[in-house]
């Protein structure tokens, strides 16, 4: 699996639960699923990206990331 991957896992699955705790606890949830969306605008256009370090420094995922400039093969 590429950091790529593992970070729209990562993303997907946040903002999946976001909209279950929405549904089902409190409407301030969505602020998680807002969150996530910013932080992937804000990856896309200053190439950092949170989710890309952590994943790195426990060893997962091979190759570039979706947030890095560096290419993924």
């Amino acid at each position: 699996m590429t950091i790529e991957n593992a970070i729209r896992i990562l993303a997907g699955t946040m903002v999946l639960i976001s909209i279950a705790l929405a549904h089902w606890v409190s409407h301030y949830w969505l602020l998680l699923a807002a969150f996530v969306g910013v932080n992937l605008i804000q990856s896309a256009f200053t190439g950092f990206c949170p989710a890309e370090t952590i994943f790195k420094k426990l060893g997962i995922g091979k190759g570039g990331g979706c947030c890095s400039s560096s290419p993924a093969r």
